[in-house]
């Protein structure tokens, strides 16, 4: 076998895999929740159903979040998973330039950092859509 064929084989299965699958904003498969404490944010992934939380906890890893939030340039993120809960918490540090007093940036708490999160695009099996929200 040369290396076209080789090629060949992984594109198929590479698009076997996409034809299985769709690519949504993480807000379809999640709702989140934001929390502050000092320079540390606090954002909750909580799956819409308990169905989808083994699809998030295997692509919502600490790496892409901290990939998600490089502009804001968190010193450590991590992750906390909660299966019982169908939910996820992660903690970044150093993400709120300095915190509530510190910060001049209109969002000093950081709530709104949930909906940065939320955007992030995950791949659902084609077969867990109706779980999804919205169109």
């Amino acid at each position: 076998m040369n290396t076209t064929d080789t090629t060949n084989i992984n594109d198929t299965d590479d698009a076997n895999c996409a034809a299985d699958t769709i690519e949504v904003p993480l807000y379809r498969a999640a709702h989140g929740r934001t929390g502050d404490k000092g320079d540390r944010s606090n954002i909750s992934v909580i799956a819409w159903h308990a169905d989808l939380y083994a699809v998030l906890a295997e692509q919502v890893t600490p790496e892409r979040v901290a990939a998600q939030f490089r502009y804001r340039a968190p010193s450590r993120v991590q992750r906390f998973l909660l299966p019982k809960l169908h939910a996820m918490n992660f903690v970044l540090d150093a993400v709120l330039d300095g915190g509530v007093n510190d910060a001049l940036n209109l969002d000093t708490h950081g709530k709104s950092l949930s909906f940065l999160l939320l955007d992030m695009p995950v791949r659902v099996p084609r077969s867990l859509e109706p779980l999804l929200a919205g169109p």
